[in-house]
């Protein structure tokens, strides 16, 4: 894997131009992703949390304020082959085998290795996910949670440096969400990259991160950062706790209470 890097914003601000006005997505973001942490980004829907993520890998060039990467600017950091990206949907290709699609990221990003060390990488990510004798089975024959366990697969295999989820579980039921969860902190110990999620669940926020970033309804700020004060293994007992239920009621009246600011001042 490629060096990790401190990951910092300053004062991200991202406007779009419409024909008549400008509208602000982000304003005044200023984060500080240390390398090899979890973050989780919380907000009302609309607020900028995918937004961010693409100014983060470079997708989208933010109006003012800057990124860096270890101290360099995103303009001038190369970042192919140190992103992996998982969405909400597991977006899998129905014509390849679990195991086809957990070799695509290598194919393209790690195309000067030898075919069989690909394989042979695709198939440990399969083997830690418990998927190993499904690798031959095509995405229609998987269930949901299967199929979002072959997108992490796919992300992983290349093994990205900074890994980007934007609410890779949002579709899944209750019980298989929480597996994922789990399993996702599992594979986090294994790879050790830095991993910034994107989730509309408060309680998903805190049993997995480190640290939380809760914004505003649009334009996003930065309304509070929050380390979380219980370090892994995060076990099922967490869920029930006190200090995991109090945390979880403090986010949450902190989104409720800028919702009914918002909609007072309109």
């Amino acid at each position: 894997m490629a060096m990790v890097p401190h990951i910092l914003t300053e004062n991200l601000t991202l406007q779009y131009r419409r024909k008549s006005s400008t509208v602000s997505a982000l304003e005044d973001v200023s984060i500080d992703i240390p390398p090899r942490s979890f973050i989780s980004i919380v907000g009302p829907s609309g607020c900028g949390k995918t937004t961010l993520l693409k100014v983060l890998s470079g997708v989208l060039k933010a109006t003012k304020g800057r990124t860096l990467f270890d101290g360099r600017s995103i303009e001038d950091t190369d970042l192919s082959g140190k992103i992996g990206y998982i969405f909400q949907r597991p977006l899998l290709l129905p014509w390849r085998t679990a195991l086809g699609n957990a070799l695509l990221t290598t194919e393209i990003a790690r195309k000067e290795i030898p075919l069989d060390e690909r394989v042979a990488e695709a198939r440990r990510w399969l083997s830690l996910t418990d998927l190993t004798e499904f690798e031959d089975r095509l995405p229609h024959e998987l269930s949901g949670g299967m199929q979002q366990r072959v997108s992490l697969c796919r992300a992983l295999a290349f093994r990205p440096p900074i890994l980007m989820m934007d609410e890779p579980f949002a579709a899944l039921d209750e019980i298989t969400r929480e597996a994922m969860q789990e399993e996702l902190l599992r594979l986090w110990s294994v790879t050790q990259s830095t991993v910034i999620f994107v989730t509309h669940s408060i309680s998903e926020a805190v049993f997995l991160s480190e640290r939380v970033i809760v914004m505003t309804a649009r334009p996003g700020r930065v309304d509070e950062v929050i380390d979380v004060p219980f370090g892994p293994p995060h076990g099922e007992e967490l869920r029930g706790s006190p200090r995991f239920t109090d945390l979880v009621q403090h986010i949450r009246h902190k989104l409720r209470g800028g919702q009914a600011a918002l909609e007072t001042a309109s």
